[in-house]
């Protein structure tokens, strides 16, 4: 079940009014949500319910045991932490890295003249597994690090784990922000509920208008990148980038949206990242809640930034090839987290990677010449990265991007699937609306305008272009990861 779809249309009523109207106390909604859940998520593929409750289970009786012999001296919570993470972290290995790992071994002996035969397994890639272990790993270790007290509601935990909205694709939650809420009486509260549904409508207009739209172009040049040229190629870059923004932020818009709806309230994933103005700033606004994670459980512990020189580019390299290896199965992915761990680096060893801590044009409507230029040569740098984390193989990626910057090759553009003026006019609506609303909690945040017959036209359009656009049902990429 995917949030663009009927389906998820008749389900997400369903459970909104069972949870305010017939289960009115915290434990009940609580196994409400638990239900709701694993439905939302076996309509995949019921196979894997298993899996995750399986985790869940791991996790939560860990928590349980980690607690009782935290303070026991020469206790085993830390081997208890320990087993946890690992077992979660080998169902994630053997579900999602065992084929790579195996082939790559066995191109590896290849170069030295060794035929190994190993036997890879046909296993399916489990829905939005890499979000759900790293959400149950920080749990345990959270318990260790008495960060938050070990939970004995099973039931909450399993919400906590499961809870649907974002099981799938994110945000990545904290055990001491989401578990709490669980315990809590929740009141129905309109205000925030109305500004869940502007959040969920910019979300799907992101990934409908905008993300669905773009794939349409970039498959076709990204597929047929032998017989495009380097023009055709740019352009399909920078729809990628576009895509993938739509596509995932609007993700996350929708399902932060739907958690207010429930009166849960889930931390922010995308902060305008293409407003960036270097490398530094645009990993603070893009997929926050992932690199947040990397920062507190690997770079930190790692040593940081406090340490020499050269362990804080060991442990930049670190992160970001463990980020780009936590996208997917394939070199790409790495080659991707290196590239960014490359432009990254100089930043923080020449300490300027929070020269760009605040909101760009903080105090003003529009950015300064400085600003502009800092901008676009930031995407145009992070575009180069999708490149490469979009092609099917390493050689492909460098295939497209020697016509990219072959400037010989520069033709006109093949617009095969010639672009349509709603849809560049909605990319530019798009951030439009996003520069507008860029210092205030998302980006359809329309309440400071007074005048209803402003803002409802508005709502309207927004929601008349979904449905004009509705019927494509194209799955969200970071659904594989």
């Amino acid at each position: 079940m995917i949030f663009n779809s009927f389906e998820y249309i008749l389900f997400l009523p369903i459970v909104f009014i069972l949870y305010w109207v017939a289960f009115k106390l915290p434990k009940i909604q609580n196994c409400l949500i638990v239900v709701a859940s694993y439905i939302f998520y076996g309509l995949w593929d019921y196979r894997f319910l298993f899996l995750i409750a399986f985790t869940t289970l791991c996790s939560f009786v860990s928590g349980i045991l980690i607690a009782k012999n935290l303070n026991k001296k020469g206790s085993g919570a830390k081997y208890i932490c320990i087993l946890n993470v690992v077992i979660n972290l080998m169902i994630l290995g053997i579900f999602k890295y065992y084929n790579f790992f195996v082939n790559s071994f066995v191109d590896l002996m290849s170069l030295f003249h060794v035929n190994i035969q190993v036997s890879t397994l046909g296993i399916i890639l489990p829905v939005g597994i890499s979000f759900y272990t790293f959400q149950a790993i920080g749990y345990s270790i959270d318990v260790y690090r008495k960060k938050i007290e070990a939970t004995h509601d099973v039931i909450a935990f399993f919400a906590f784990i499961s809870f649907f909205p974002q099981l799938v694709a994110g945000p990545i939650e904290r055990a001491s922000n989401l578990l709490p809420q669980f315990f809590e009486k929740r009141v129905f509260d309109y205000e925030k509920a109305a500004d869940g549904m502007r959040q969920i409508l910019w979300g799907l207009f992101k990934k409908i208008v905008i993300a669905d739209n773009c794939a349409e172009f970039v498959d076709y040049a990204f597929n047929n990148y032998q017989n495009s040229n380097g023009a055709t190629l740019a352009l399909a870059s920078v729809f990628f980038a576009l895509q993938i923004y739509g596509d995932f932020s609007g993700y996350s818009d929708i399902a932060i949206g739907t958690g207010k709806l429930f009166g849960i309230t889930l931390r922010d994933n995308f902060r305008t990242p293409y407003f960036s103005r270097d490398v530094a700033e645009f990993w603070k606004r893009w997929h926050i809640s992932l690199n947040k994670w990397f920062v507190d459980y690997v770079y930190i512990p790692l040593g940081g930034s406090r340490t020499s020189q050269i362990k804080v580019v060991r442990n930049v390299f670190v992160i970001f090839l463990l980020s780009g290896l936590w996208h997917g199965a394939n070199w790409t992915y790495v080659a991707w987290g290196a590239y960014h761990a490359i432009l990254f680096v100089p930043l923080i060893l020449l300490n300027l990677n929070k020269r760009n801590d605040g909101i760009v044009a903080q105090d003003s409507w529009y950015p300064r010449p400085k600003e502009i230029l800092s901008m676009i040569g930031t995407f145009m740098l992070v575009t180069i990265g999708w490149v490469i984390f979009r092609s099917d193989n390493i050689g492909v990626a460098f295939d497209i991007l020697h016509k990219i910057f072959s400037f010989t090759s520069w033709k006109s553009v093949d617009l095969h699937l010639t672009y349509k003026v709603p849809t560049i006019l909605a990319i530019v609506l798009c951030f439009l609306v996003e520069w507008i609303n860029r210092k205030r909690a998302h980006s359809f945040e329309f309440t400071w305008i007074k005048y209803a017959w402003i803002r409802i036209p508005l709502y309207y359009a927004i929601f008349a272009m979904i449905v004009l656009y509705s019927g494509q049902n194209h799955t969200f990429i970071y659904f594989q990861f």
